[in-house]
């Protein structure tokens, strides 16, 4: 068996985190927690979305978040576009960004409670936008939720969730990601599909996997994911974040977790796991309670030589 050497970490906490509190988090607090996430040694930084304030009141300050937070030049910032206004919109900011990331479901319910939007209706919305947006030079995810079980529909075929990749590459997405939105995964299902999808995909399209830790086998699913030679994760600081379906669902795999289990393993991620900590503590101090990251709680591994 051989594992990657190196993994690519996107933190989408400041994005799916934020959005998924039952409070609007203070446009100065979002700032300092962007920024302190900027100084771990993350390449890859999704720092809010351009999205109907009505909709989603937590992200209505995407614009000043954007615009005021500041992070080293070498650090990816990506903003999730739902639609071609959104696009529109983010373009007025357009030298604060590099990456945009769009998303759809691969059920037919979950999208229609999701957007309201039919599957095919989202995947043509979404090939316009990806398509300006490598017009523009921007590089171009996106990420294709319930793409391991629907909480409506419950099996979702993985040819379907290709067939909706492959469409998504064609229009210029340099990278698909694949959610896994309620945490209905299983490691033995998540390695077979990433050996499936790298043979369907090819090599020219970087695959990411999205878990969420709802049932508590998110990183557990990431070592499926590397053994399948999966080598780009998206997680949350503070395992933040998460779907509102099935109720009481935890977050995202917390960042943190992500990051210790890979060291562990010696695979190198680039980040700072103690500055990552330093950023879950703010998170947590900010909301006032307490997080789900296990190593939040215990603390990095600290081996003993002597004994």
């Amino acid at each position: 068996m051989s594992l990657p050497t190196s993994v690519r970490v996107r933190e989408v906490g400041p994005r799916d985190g934020f959005q998924n509190e039952p409070e609007v988090i203070a446009t100065e607090d979002k700032i300092k927690l962007i920024d302190l996430l900027g100084a771990t040694g993350l390449e890859r930084l999704e720092v809010t979305s351009f999205v109907r304030a009505d909709v989603i009141p937590q992200l209505a300050d995407a614009a000043e978040v954007l615009e005021r937070i500041s992070v080293p030049d070498d650090v990816a910032v990506t903003v999730l576009i739902p639609n071609e206004r959104g696009f529109d919109n983010a373009l007025a900011h357009r030298e604060r960004f590099s990456e945009i990331n769009c998303f759809m479901s691969a059920s037919e319910s979950h999208n229609k409670a999701n957007v309201n939007r039919s599957v095919e209706e989202s995947l043509a919305g979404l090939e316009r936008v990806i398509a300006r947006g490598v017009a523009e030079g921007l590089r171009a995810e996106a990420v294709i939720s319930v793409s391991f079980g629907c909480p409506y529909e419950g099996h979702v075929p993985p040819e379907r969730v290709f067939s909706i990749a492959e469409r998504l590459a064609a229009a210029g997405a340099a990278e698909i990601g694949f959610g896994d939105t309620t945490g209905m995964a299983n490691p033995a299902q998540v390695g077979a599909f990433f050996e499936a999808a790298a043979q369907r995909l090819g090599n020219d399209v970087e695959l990411t996997a999205h878990f969420h830790n709802t049932r508590g086998q998110g990183l557990a699913n990431v070592y499926a994911a590397l053994q399948a030679g999966c080598a780009s994760f998206e997680s949350s600081f503070g395992e933040l974040g998460g779907c509102p379906v099935p109720a009481g669902a935890t977050g995202n795999i917390a960042t943190e977790d992500l990051v210790s289990m890979l060291h562990e393993m010696n695979i190198a991620t680039g980040i700072d796991l103690e500055k990552l900590l330093v950023a879950a503590r703010a998170a947590r101090d900010v909301l006032g309670r307490p997080l789900g990251s296990h190593t939040l709680v215990a603390g990095p591994v600290e081996w003993n030589d002597a004994a």
